[in-house]
């Protein structure tokens, strides 16, 4: 008996090929199958109700015609799947509970999920840019986002299939370093000499140069002039540079190692110093690009906000007037790169929302050019998010007005899980509390921001996102770790082999299947608009659902097929919350 693995998916394949020969239809015909309200089915087909309009028919008769056509195919067994006809027009798919146990029966681990998942995706080349932090500045909370978001990404489109590459693309090469390097020679800091906390102290060498830049406008031109003087090879700013990019990498490495971050490879902006000269030539030879005092724009007529018409027109700068490059230079030289040497089909940059505009004059520029020159034009994605908030509905902050850093973010989640492990279960050893607590504190942190819709802003709270109910990865991870129990009791591994197994009968055992099989729609949700928001909602149904089916059905009863039945259900459950959270780059626990 052969099962679906993502059943909304070969339904649709297989009423389009139905459609093909049967008299009504044609090649233009799609199905339109997606998850259906229960009370109505597992999946709903739609697609007949426009395509009948448009030719001036009744749908519901060419619906009918549809499932006569395919009820005579005998490509959907009546034992595994029920069609019937609903409303104008709709198709109702209800799948039958053989076909729910065969599911569970057949995608069984995480390599089954991986193996089935892998046709969202399959050998698509994806360059992801992340977490792409700017070097000499120490991380605060807003780096958290980029690095928790990025990761569960990646992870997902890794699992879907994708040859993925995680491009960290560092800006190592801006205009803060002019800064930097006037205020070092100013005051002859011999950045050797710094040690653990070389890039707290460098932090606070650029703050004091950029007040003093301030304070006397003349230390700009100088600043520039280093930065310029950088940008063209000069030996004595190339090895400042250098030794400033190390204590970056140094502190953001750490950081990598905390929270999971994986890096393929790490190419800044310096890198593409000897490559924006080729883009300015490309852009200004297809006329694209023009000087504009003294600086070369493109200017993107059709919209608006960037029209030389308009009332406040908004070039993309592509060169600076004294001849520096900048992001957008780099952005692009950095959009060839990966084309030409990664062989990129689609590239994904993450950064916060305000950089919208200049991803679209990005984005827009990309077009042009890669369409005049006659290459191939991957698919550009920006993924961005809001803010995260304090309790003040402003953004978070120390008491003391500043950014949070995120190391002390980190560190107190560590101890506050502390003592909320120490609380629950005083007689564990303490080697074991701070285990569970690193879990816990570092999951929790990310899975707050994680569950959140990435677009808009969230309150961070740590009485929330440390709770043990509602949608937290406490939550998650508890009811990961009392499966373990279940199967500690009965002295048997989850992933063993359990046979001599009933079908499901209760509506909560049913519930339960039905939702392990949602899986595949919450992975196909996530990844269509890169929001791993949707995949914390399954997560956080799926245990609320094991809730009620644990809390109705009592797993260990006489009735061998009944109970082998309801631990298959838990192992299930166990496998499916445990592959969740280690895309969302949380660590399950056995116990807690």
């Amino acid at each position: 008996m052969t099962v679906w693995f993502n059943p909304a998916h070969s339904i649709e394949q297989i009423l389009r090929k139905i459609a093909a020969e049967t008299d009504g239809f044609d090649s233009t015909f799609e199905p339109g199958v997606r998850p259906a309200d229960p009370k109505f089915g597992d999946y709903q087909g739609n697609g007949v109700l426009g395509f009948a309009k448009k030719r001036g028919v009744n749908p519901r008769e060419l619906a009918q015609r549809l499932i006569n056509a395919a009820l005579a195919s005998e490509k959907f067994d009546p034992a595994l799947v029920e069609l019937s006809l609903a409303g104008p027009g709709f198709i109702n798919f209800k799948l039958s509970p053989l076909f729910l146990w065969e599911w569970q029966l057949a995608y069984s681990t995480k390599a089954d999920y991986r193996t089935g998942a892998r046709a969202l995706k399959d050998g698509r080349r994806i360059v992801i840019d992340y977490p792409s932090a700017n070097t000499a500045k120490q991380a605060h909370i807003g780096h958290l986002r980029p690095m928790v978001i990025g990761q569960a990404i990646a992870r997902l489109l890794d699992f879907c299939g994708a040859e993925l590459i995680r491009d960290n693309h560092i800006g190592d090469w801006g205009t803060n370093f002019g800064t930097l390097i006037m205020k070092i020679k100013r005051d002859a800091v011999d950045l050797s000499t710094l040690e653990d906390h070389a890039l707290v102290i460098l932090n606070e060498v650029y703050k004091a140069g950029s007040a003093e830049e301030a304070a006397q406008p003349e230390l700009r031109d100088i600043s520039r002039n280093e930065l310029v003087k950088l940008q063209n090879g000069d030996s004595e700013n190339t090895v400042i540079w250098e030794q400033i990019v190390e204590i970056s990498k140094a502190a953001f490495d750490k950081l990598f190692a905390q929270l999971g971050v994986e890096v393929d490879v790490t190419l800044g902006e310096s890198f593409y110093r000897d490559k924006v000269d080729r883009v300015y030539k490309e852009l200004v030879d297809i006329g694209l690009a023009e000087e504009s005092d003294g600086a070369l724009v493109v200017w993107h007529d059709e919209v608006k906000k960037f029209a030389r018409d308009s009332e406040r027109p908004y070039p993309f700068n592509i060169r600076k007037r004294d001849g520096a490059s900048n992001y957008a230079s780099t952005d692009l030289a950095t959009i060839l790169y990966r084309l030409e040497t990664f062989k990129a089909e689609e590239v994904i940059y993450l950064t916060d929302a305000r950089q919208q505009d200049h991803f679209q004059q990005l984005f827009l520029t990309t077009e042009k050019w890669f369409k005049a020159k006659g290459y191939s034009l991957p698919e550009l994605r920006h993924v961005f998010w809001g803010t995260i908030l304090g309790s003040d509905k402003r953004p978070f902050k120390t008491k003391s007005g500043e950014s949070v850093k995120l190391q002390a973010l980190l560190d107190e989640a560590r101890s506050r899980a502390y003592a909320v492990v120490t609380e629950k279960n005083p007689d564990l050893p303490e080697a074991k509390r701070r285990e569970i607590a690193e879990a816990v504190g570092i999951g929790a942190v990310k899975y707050a921001d994680l569950s959140s819709n990435r677009t808009q802003d969230y309150v961070f709270s740590w009485e929330r996102l440390l709770s043990f109910e509602g949608n937290t990865a406490p939550y998650l991870l508890y009811a990961v770790a009392r499966i373990n129990s279940i199967f500690r009791k009965v002295d048997l591994s989850p992933d063993a082999p359990i046979a001599g197994a009933s079908l499901p009968e209760t509506d909560s055992e049913l519930a339960l299947a039905r939702k392990l099989m949602g899986f595949v729609t919450a992975l196909e949700l996530t990844l269509n608009d890169l929001r791993p928001h949707f995949l914390c909602t399954y997560l956080y149904e799926l245990t609320s659902a094991y809730s009620t089916f644990y809390n109705s059905d009592k797993v260990m009863v006489d009735d061998a097929a009944v109970r082998a039945r309801r631990l298959i259900l838990c192992a299930r459950t166990r496998t499916v919350l445990m592959t969740g959270l280690e895309l969302l780059g949380i660590q399950p626990l056995e116990t807690m």
